[in-house]
């Protein structure tokens, strides 16, 4: 078992009304200004308690302090807008690698002790923000989607339907890879393309989300990136099925961190540990190391517990531990590809309860591309530095009742490749062990270019 501590944020408990400061229920006029103005007024006096009373109360983006505690109380729901003015793009990190993006509905950067709690809600509006496949919708729901909007992109596996012509146009943009899209002034007409994580947590320490319903965010719902002390506990965090890029949680390079409790319920992978994308991540040395996730359920997810594909910094020390995983698309998941470069190494699950399971209970691959900018094949030469690779990963415990896969594996044919550095030849998936797991699947196990897989299936 990892012995670690993870600290918890010291606030005071002095209270700040949000209505104290001017805020109108309704979800009709935006209260922006009056929920900043409270979170401001409360750090200048040393912090507190920023509360969201019962109703519904419309907001533009807000930014925490330190030593402040965004209280949404049973009852309330924090309903956050959309609109050019208070969503300016600006220069952030989206899928470890540098990206404009909209603001978050809620930020916080380089600050300390932060709290996110409460019975009640907070959603993001996605549905203004996101693209929708055809493939993930009903016949009805389609014909719903095309009254809001016409505008339609095909794609090799369907239509998008696009929420405004401003999102339709970049789409169509970020296929012939225009540099409109990489100008902060040029990109401004396409403000709505860069949909927003809803909690972008930046160089933070010591926070904790715990009791509240975090839900229907733009793109990504949680997002700590470059933090210590991460505690997220008894939270719900929900997406529509169909939302586009709809992740639970998406843990990127931090360090010390429990999940406990929380229950996920999303449109892509659910608890997700990450740690930046490519060569330029790894010029800064900063794994996701020391992270504890136990008690937690997933129901809808494209994966349970994932590792990747971001991953070029490292994610070592972690373990999971009395989870269930109803339904996903995929039960446990790492996913890398050449190019990555880094490790994954040193994480163990343990008493992990899956059913109804599309595709794989369990997966390793390398060959995860998606985005037009890379390419899934393996050039004649290639740096040691760029290679990724999975190893001494232990699964004990583990029940599947219903997968397609039981096991996959599938690592990257370097025999013929020119690796120029430091390469020793090491299978880049290896020392992998599921012990002491009973695992009902309609294909057993597929297993290519690995190194030392034990795959101990009592169901066999």
């Amino acid at each position: 078992m990892l012995d670690f501590k993870v600290t918890l944020p010291s606030i005071p408990n002095a209270e700040y009304n949000i209505k104290d400061f001017g805020a109108v229920n309704g979800g009709v006029v935006s209260n922006t200004e009056a929920i900043q103005k409270a979170i401001d007024t409360a750090a200048a006096n040393g912090g507190g308690k920023v509360v969201i009373p019962a109703g519904i109360w419309l907001s533009g983006p807000i930014r925490l302090q330190s030593k402040i505690n965004l209280h949404v109380e049973t009852g309330a729901v924090l309903l956050f807008s959309k609109n050019e003015e208070e969503y300016p793009l600006y220069w952030s990190d989206y899928e470890g690698m540098p990206a404009i993006r909209t603001l978050s509905p809620i930020m916080a950067e380089n600050v300390s002790d932060i709290a996110i709690t409460g019975g009640g809600t907070i959603d993001g509006n996605g549905q203004l923000w996101r693209p929708v496949k055809q493939f993930k919708m009903t016949a009805r729901q389609w014909d719903e989607l095309l009254k809001k909007s016409q505008y339609l992109v095909e794609e090799r596996d369907g239509f998008i339907w696009m929420p405004t012509k401003s999102i339709h146009d970049a789409w169509l943009l970020s296929r012939e890879k225009s540099k409109k899209l990489e100008n902060l002034e040029t990109a401004k007409e396409y403000y709505d393309f860069f949909r927003p994580v809803m909690v972008h947590l930046y160089q933070c320490k010591n926070i904790l989300i715990e009791d509240i319903t975090l839900q229907n965010s733009p793109a990504w719902n949680v997002h700590p990136c470059f933090c210590e002390h991460v505690t997220i506990r008894n939270a719900k965090i929900r997406n529509p099925y169909y939302a586009q890029n709809g992740d639970g949680l998406d843990l990127e390079s931090c360090k010390y961190a429990d999940i406990i409790g929380t229950t996920f319920d999303v449109g892509d992978d659910a608890i997700c540990m990450k740690s930046g994308k490519g060569a330029k991540a790894r010029e800064i040395e900063v794994p996701t190391e020391y992270v504890r996730i136990q008690d937690c359920i997933v129901y809808h997810g494209h994966g349970g517990f994932v590792v990747g594909s971001e991953m070029s910094r490292g994610i070592k020390h972690v373990e999971v531990k009395n989870c269930s995983f109803i339904g996903t698309d995929v039960g446990i998941r790492f996913k890398s590809a050449m190019g990555r470069g880094g490790v994954v190494e040193d994480i163990l699950l343990e008493d992990i309860q899956m059913m109804n399971i599309e595709k794989e209970a369990i997966i390793f691959t390398m060959g995860y591309v998606l985005d037009y900018r890379e390419s899934g094949e393996i050039a004649p030469t290639v740096q040691a530095d760029d290679i990724p690779y999975f190893k001494n990963i232990r699964m004990n415990r583990i029940i599947c009742n219903g997968a397609g896969i039981g096991l996959k594996v599938e690592g990257i044919d370097l025999s013929n490749t020119n690796v120029v550095g430091n390469y020793d030849g090491a299978p880049v998936i290896d020392e992998i062990v599921v012990e002491n797991s009973h695992i009902v699947s309609d294909k057993d196990k597929s297993i290519t270019n690995a190194g030392k897989i034990v795959y101990d299936n009592l169901a066999k």
